[in-house]
């Protein structure tokens, strides 16, 4: 894989393919609301506190490699970020899906998959997710790879391989939260994020405002 994404680099990817999908009306992604959804609580594993230098460093380096640009606009004078994850690999929209929850979330089940992609594709049957992470295995560059299924499992989990074949996966824990809990969580993390930049972008063009008097 021509791609060896590092942890954050991962999370920054992740975040604003989600984000893409689920706030359409607030992306591309200024740095700070990227820092907040690369930080989101829900939907997350694992949970990460990262800063605005890291996410910028992981922007140069996805940058170089052709996964996330600043985007231009000529309404905001604030940059903003977007991925590339379609023109790069022209993805499906349950393709992407899957990608960007595993980006999100490490290795998971297909039914984990299922659950974890609800607000970014409706896969109608299990046996659609399963189909899909086949597809992406059979690439010609595999992007998805399956895990030995660990003892006292049911089922085998699969992880992306944009990060590398041989990073270490640590055993998932299991919280007893509501799929509506989940949803709920996330919805209203993404309302604050999306107020938060709108919040950020007003600020910057004040300053901006401000510096023409001086």
């Amino acid at each position: 894989m021509q791609f060896e994404l590092t942890g954050i680099e991962a999370r920054v990817l992740g975040s604003l393919a989600e984000k893409e999908t689920t706030t359409p009306d607030y992306y591309p992604l200024s740095l700070n609301a990227l820092v907040n959804a690369c930080n989101q609580k829900s939907n997350r594993d694992p949970v990460m506190n990262v800063d605005e230098d890291a996410v910028r460093d992981a922007l140069d380096s996805l940058s170089g490699k052709g996964l996330a640009t600043a985007a231009s606009s000529a309404e905001s004078r604030v940059t903003k970020y977007e991925h590339r994850l379609q023109e790069v690999f022209n993805f499906t929209r349950g393709e992407a899906a899957i990608m960007c929850a595993l980006l999100l979330r490490g290795p998971q089940t297909p039914g984990e998959l299922r659950g974890h992609t609800e607000r970014m594709y409706q896969f109608a049957e299990l046996a659609d997710v399963q189909s899909t992470l086949q597809r992406l295995m059979q690439r010609e560059e595999p992007l998805v790879h399956v895990l030995p299924r660990q003892p006292g499992t049911k089922e085998a989990r699969y992880m992306h391989l944009l990060s590398g074949e041989n990073v270490a996966q640590a055993p998932q824990t299991t919280t007893e939260v509501s799929p509506a809990d989940v949803d709920r969580i996330s919805r209203l993390e993404d309302t604050v994020q999306a107020l938060q930049s709108e919040l950020a972008d007003v600020k910057a063009q004040l300053a901006a405002f401000r510096r023409q008097f001086e």
